[in-house]
């Protein structure tokens, strides 16, 4: 078998280029022309994962089949090549430290003295290759995290360097994602900053072989003609990345601009076969061109930033393609719900989806959104938390427990009818202590959720430390709450739903982290059709 090559995309000039939209977008084409890839991201901070981070602070946390807690970048991956990922495609600066760390304590570095160079620099190259390593993949991508000239880039930009040399240049490839930011005041394009940003690279010893550039506008034979003199590239390398109004649409912006052909002939690979994008491009076509349009709210406590909801945003997205509709997401901030303006803030909304999240705040608007949506009999849709929240609003509504509560949010509460899991009661460490990853769920056979999965066995991931108390089961079962969905192994309540209601399905896992383009995930498809139905009534 061959050895796989090597594809590295950095980033320059500033954060937030979309480094992971163009690694998944060039997968995609080198996918579609029959290659195995697979991507695997870098990223430059000391966390040794995203698990403990505020997501105002980098956005979701993106967990994988195998319980790993990643950067949201995977999730592009994922839902682009509709190939799941595991821990080996996300690489923290402190996961290297901490393997380094781990490795002089145990003896390993035979008295040497460890330095950044070559023990931190070496264990990125081990992880660079690992993928490859495992066998079936011609081509791996390495996406480094951060901008060329950050301090903490700099060891990961020498790893690249020196695993060139080891290689040798025809089984590597540097693309380096830049900006050419248009003056409106001169009225022109300015290549001066991708100048400097693959100069700054220069001067670390890498030579980018491709540049895709950023632009809100074409860019002309002259200006690509200058970057590809002064950034010392082909001209054909000069990729141009044109803003776009879809994620979805760079695949085939960069199928135009024969990025993949580009890459291919760089590492001395044929072409293959021409990239079969029709079911691609009829999932578009069907984006861009709904019949019919929906409003859903998505009530959350991060909602300020898109990134916080990533996943669930592209959910809707691979949804509404289906339905051929489009879903117009309406942000709405949990804290400033409540019982006087609620009624005000979900006019007009054809369902609502309750968030994920943790901690108290905003709890109660998430509670009183569900009471209204539930006695309105308007489509609701509950995401872990979202389950939590419709349970406890259940218990002080229906079933007449006034106090009821989760014990994360009131640990005297009279009625836990949410509380933690026991085998998290002894744990005292957070990062990466969670119930995490794919498990497995029983679904009742004449639910709804059976109905809409086709299947009574299914498995989603999860990611949460607390579950519905089963002391309170009868209860609920009595008031019509049904407990439709069962771990077999552990006994926990996975999925409910309310009798008698439109739509109003909760889950206790993220199945939007399962949600692709080739493969929608029956849930969000569901809710949308029901919203569909709900603004058509």
């Amino acid at each position: 078998m061959n050895k796989p090559k090597y594809v590295f995309v950095t980033g320059g000039v500033t954060s937030s280029l979309g480094k992971g939209i163009i690694a998944a977008s060039l997968a995609k084409l080198l996918q579609a022309r029959g290659y195995n890839v697979t991507i695997q991201k870098f990223d430059p901070y000391i966390n040794v994962d995203p698990g403990t981070m505020n997501p105002y602070e980098h956005g979701e946390c993106y967990v994988t089949e195998d319980g790993a807690e990643t950067d949201l970048d995977l999730g592009h991956y994922e839902r682009f090549l509709n190939t799941p990922t595991s821990q080996a495609n996300n690489v923290t600066t402190g996961r290297i430290y901490q393997t380094v760390i781990d490795n002089e304590r145990q003896g390993k570095y035979l008295g040497k003295t460890v330095q950044v160079i070559p023990h931190i620099t070496d264990e990125i190259k081990r992880r660079m290759m690992l993928l490859g390593e495992s066998g079936g993949h011609d081509i791996v991508i390495t996406e480094l995290g951060g901008t060329v000239g950050d301090i903490e880039s700099l060891p990961y930009v020498e790893a690249m360097r020196q695993l060139r040399w080891d290689l040798g240049q025809e089984n590597t490839v540097v693309i380096h994602l830049t900006l050419i930011p248009y003056l409106r005041a001169a009225g022109e394009l300015k290549t001066k900053p991708t100048q400097h940003s693959v100069k700054t690279l220069q001067e670390l010893g890498v030579q980018p072989d491709v540049l895709v550039c950023r632009t809100e506008h074409k860019l002309n034979a002259d200006i690509r003609r200058k970057v590809a003199l002064f950034c010392n590239v082909n001209q054909n390398a000069v990729i141009e990345s044109i803003d776009v109004d879809s994620i979805y649409e760079v695949p085939l912006v960069m199928l135009r601009e024969k990025l993949d052909q580009v890459v291919l002939r760089k590492l001395k690979l044929s072409t293959k076969q021409e990239p079969g994008l029709e079911k691609w491009k009829d999932f578009l076509f069907r984006l861009d061109h709904p019949k019919s349009e929906v409003n859903i709210g998505l009530v959350g406590k991060y909602v300020e930033l898109p990134d916080a909801y990533k996943s669930i945003n592209e959910a809707f997205n691979h949804a509404g393609a289906v339905n051929e509709c489009k879903v117009n997401v309406h942000a709405i901030q949990s804290e400033s719900l409540n019982s006087k303006n609620i009624e005000s803030r979900l006019d007009g909304l054809d369902g609502v989806l309750v968030a994920p999240g943790f901690g108290d705040r905003g709890i109660e608007g998430k509670i009183e959104a569900i009471r209204f949506l539930r006695e309105r009999g308007i489509p609701f849709f509950g995401i872990c938390l979202g389950m939590q929240c419709a349970v406890v609003e259940f218990a002080r509504n229906v079933i007449g427990l006034t106090g009821a509560h989760s014990t994360e949010m009131d640990p005297n509460t009279p009625d836990p009818v949410i509380s933690m899991m026991a085998e998290q009661k002894q744990v005292t460490q957070k990062g990466g202590t969670m119930r995490l990853g794919s498990y497995d769920c029983q679904l009742a056979k004449k639910s709804l959720c059976a109905r809409i999965y086709g299947k009574t066995t299914i498995s989603e991931r999860h990611r949460h430390r607390y579950e519905f108390n089963n002391a309170y089961r009868d209860q609920f079962e009595e008031k019509g709450m049904q407990l439709v969905g069962m771990n077999p192994d552990l006994g926990l309540v996975e999925a409910i739903e309310v009798s008698g209601h439109p739509f109003f399905v909760a889950v206790q896992f993220h199945p939007e982290l399962k949600s692709t383009v080739a493969n929608p995930h029956p849930l969000f498809v569901r809710f949308v059709k029901a919203a569909m139905d709900h603004r058509n009534s």
